[in-house]
């Protein structure tokens, strides 16, 4: 190529391995991209799914699915924590958990009540009787929130009256906290119109859905033809000015 000068060792080394650098992050989004919207779609076809009995999967949930259960039992009194830092912070507020005693077990399965708005002030809201009794849930058997750095430590060990407020819900330290065994998973309950509590239990990939991600690989893929380009532009030939014979 008359246009282009020989690019040394260096500058191709650089080049090719920044450009397949790019194109492997490129393609890691776009595999990021495709679990979630699988994850969605397991989620969605769980919540129309028939009931299966918890104990079939209690112990050992499913890797690839999403399982909705039924389960008989009682529910713990005045053991209630609040997830202070919900998918819903818009309207301030708080995720309601509690535990759940299932029949003749002695494990407790945590049970995600829903959703209660805030009532406008630093005050935690008005949290309405657990009913007593025998009782019959249906929901989703779910991972518990994400965890993330919670500074300042255990938060619940701190509090010695219930309900309990934590930015972060970790079932280890819940069970701690309640000196008993959790299940691995939490049951978030079926929606329910007559229920106080807002039941929206979607995946929370609002911080970065499948679009999102796409949209990086583009990215990623952009910075790969780049640093081509740029390889090619700064070893371009000037063209040789024609000599003056005047």
């Amino acid at each position: 190529m008359k246009w282009l000068r020989r690019p040394s060792w260096f500058a191709l080394l650089l080049t090719a391995v920044g450009a397949l650098l790019f194109i492997r992050l490129g393609v890691w989004q776009l595999h990021r991209a495709d679990e979630k919207e699988e994850i969605l779609r397991r989620y969605a076809a769980a919540e129309n799914a028939a009931p299966r009995d918890f104990s079939a999967v209690a112990a050992k949930p499913p890797i690839d699915a999403f399982a909705r259960v039924s389960v008989q039992g009682e529910y713990v009194p005045d053991r209630l924590y609040l997830l202070d830092n919900p998918k819903h912070d818009q309207r301030g507020g708080a995720e309601v958990y509690a535990p759940f005693r299932p029949q003749h077990d002695d494990r407790l399965l945590l049970v995600d009540l829903g959703f209660l708005p805030g009532n406008g002030t630093d005050q935690p809201p008005q949290l309405p009787p657990l009913p007593t009794g025998k009782q019959v849930l249906q929901g989703l058997y779910v991972p518990a929130p994400g965890v993330g750095f919670e500074m300042g430590g255990n938060a619940l060990a701190r509090q010695s009256h219930w309900p309990k407020t934590t930015v972060y819900l970790e079932l280890p330290q819940v069970a701690a906290d309640l000196g008993v065994t959790l299940y691995p998973q939490v049951l978030a309950l079926d929606a329910d119109p007559a229920s106080i509590y807002v039941r929206e239990h979607t995946i929370d990939f609002s911080s970065m859905p499948p679009a999102r991600h796409r949209a990086y690989a583009f990215q990623w893929f952009t910075f790969a033809v780049a640093a081509v380009v740029i390889l090619l532009v700064l070893h371009r030939r000037c063209p040789s000015k024609p000599l003056d014979r005047s």
